[in-house]
């Protein structure tokens, strides 16, 4: 399973956007530092945005293909299309009801099979969350002190389509998000165009 490993802060500061969310991500951005913050030709945009949608959901260039593809296929508009496929991922969906602290740490979670979904155990974080699923800690795993913690307190992210249920340790996928729903800072016409020429 290939994952990007690269420095996280690093990564922030080059696309000008704080992507995990971290609170010293941009401590030392500036223009010089920044792709966004320089004058960029246009394909240089649109592979900005391309590096963005791969960095927030923590996938590489092969995956970012394969849900292009998917998307293409799709009677919504394309752009659109891949967020929502990509924003149901079941690792970013763990990341969203605040399981986890980070999507690498979501990733993790679910490669180690603590996460359930509809009481079964599935440990591939690409795996496509649908309409009505619900995503649950296992119960052996509701007394460790990190993962009771982030759940509790992390509610960085209250989003509609998402219902998180504290007492269970679960959340369910009420339905797909709207794309003003989805809270990524990108441009996904321009990263879609990159790939149209």
């Amino acid at each position: 399973m290939a994952t990007s490993r690269g420095p996280r802060f690093k990564l922030c500061r080059r696309l000008g956007v704080n992507i995990f969310g971290h609170p010293k991500a941009m401590n030392r951005a500036r223009k010089e530092n920044s792709r966004a913050g320089r004058k960029l030709s246009e394909y240089g945009l649109q592979l900005l945005e391309k590096q963005k949608i791969k960095a927030y959901y923590g996938i590489l260039e092969k995956q970012f293909v394969r849900y292009l593809e998917q998307a293409k296929k799709s009677r919504e508009i394309t752009g659109v299309a891949l967020l929502k496929s990509l924003e149901c991922r079941l690792d970013n969906i763990v990341y969203r009801f605040g399981f986890a602290n980070s999507i690498r740490q979501a990733r993790q979670m679910v490669t180690h099979g603590h996460i359930l979904v509809n009481g079964k155990r599935v440990d591939i974080p690409s795996c496509a969350v649908k309409v009505n699923d619900v995503i649950s800690l296992r119960e052996k795993y509701r007394n460790n002190v990190l993962f009771a913690a982030n759940f509790q307190e992390l509610q960085s992210f209250n989003l509609p389509y998402l219902e998180r249920d504290l007492d269970n340790f679960s959340g369910k996928l009420l339905r797909l998000p709207e794309r003003s729903e989805i809270p990524i800072e990108v441009n996904e016409i321009l990263a879609i165009e990159l790939y149209s020429k």
